[in-house]
């Protein structure tokens, strides 16, 4: 079995070259690389360049279109049984490689994800990035497993990996952007294609090294639930929901602390317990006082920021149907 890992760049060739130093590291060795550059100011060429006795590395740099399309050009290219997409700020083990060709060949699946996890060099606020993102009390813990609220499985382009009988069928990505890995992976399930998750094939994904990154992150995320809603709306569920309404719940916590004593009473006390929530969980999982109080602060921001970019394109997509 024979790997073409694709990983789209822009404007990062720090992360680039930490990720291909993980992917020297693999105990299969059956893969290809392939660097698309995404019309970067910052190129990586020379570092790129650097790994070429360690690795069977491609590197391209087109104009800018997307990390959607950037895969797809990748696509083309790869020469790979199964092409294997990772994120640029993701660290991969040393047996990620063989664990998916191991869990493969004795579970066929056409098209898989796995999850990801905080690896230990992580800052506190990576850390606590982390957890917000695959905590229960934020996402509801949906993210890598096999099924959620949300229904069916859908692989995050983080860490996600399609057959080449896939790509000749079905094609690559639609959108470049705004939720292109769901659109994408309901287009396989369509297609009749077998999708499923590899629970031990994890990757370490760094995602933000600010809150004030994440927040841009995570409102652009919020946007882009409803852009995979014009693509299918029978996809929209209830927990997609949630987000918005932690925040509007937090808007009117806000305003009763000011003009109501009684409800502002009711509602802190509910914000208080679920925090605590957050820091209690965050505590025994990370072990580590500042993270678990960094948690509160990324669980918020994560919440808050979805909520804010769904509720704005469904008011400005949905309601007033703005294309």
């Amino acid at each position: 079995m024979f790997f073409s890992v694709i990983i789209p760049l822009y404007n990062r060739p720090q992360e680039i070259k930490e990720l291909l130093e993980t992917l020297t590291k693999q105990t299969y060795t059956a893969f290809e690389v392939l660097v698309i550059e995404d019309g970067s100011k910052l190129d990586a060429k020379e570092i790129v360049d650097a790994f070429r006795e360690d690795l069977d590395i491609h590197y391209y740099y087109k104009e800018n279109e997307g990390q959607g399309f950037a895969r797809n050009y990748g696509f083309e290219r790869a020469r790979g049984d199964y092409f294997v997409i990772f994120d640029s700020d993701c660290l991969i083990p040393s047996n990620y490689l063989e664990t998916v060709k191991n869990y493969l060949y004795e579970h066929h699946l056409d098209a898989y994800g796995g999850p990801d996890d905080a690896h230990s060099s992580f800052t506190p606020v990576q850390k606590a990035i982390s957890y917000a993102m695959t905590s229960v009390f934020t996402t509801g813990g949906i993210r890598g497993k096999k099924k959620n609220a949300g229904g069916q499985f859908h692989p995050r382009s983080f860490n996600m990996g399609v057959s080449r009988k896939v790509w000749e069928k079905v094609g690559g990505f639609l959108i470049t952007r705004l939720g292109e890995d769901i659109e994408y992976s309901i287009r396989i399930h369509e297609a009749g294609f077998k999708i499923g998750l590899i629970p031990t094939a994890k990757v370490y994904h760094k995602r933000r090294t600010s809150f004030k990154q994440f927040w841009k992150q995570l409102h652009f995320f919020g946007r882009a639930r409803i852009n995979i809603y014009k693509f299918f709306p029978q996809t929209l569920k209830a927990v997609h929901f949630f987000p918005a309404l932690f925040t509007l719940f937090l808007v009117f916590t806000l305003v009763c602390n000011v003009f109501s004593s009684v409800f502002a009473g009711i509602c802190n006390t509910l914000l208080l317990i679920y925090i605590l929530l957050i820091f209690i969980d965050s505590l025994l999982k990370n072990k580590s006082l500042n993270v678990a109080l960094l948690s509160i602060i990324a669980s918020i921001i994560q919440l808050t920021a979805y909520g804010f970019g769904f509720i704005q394109d469904f008011w400005k997509r949905i309601i007033l149907k703005d294309k």
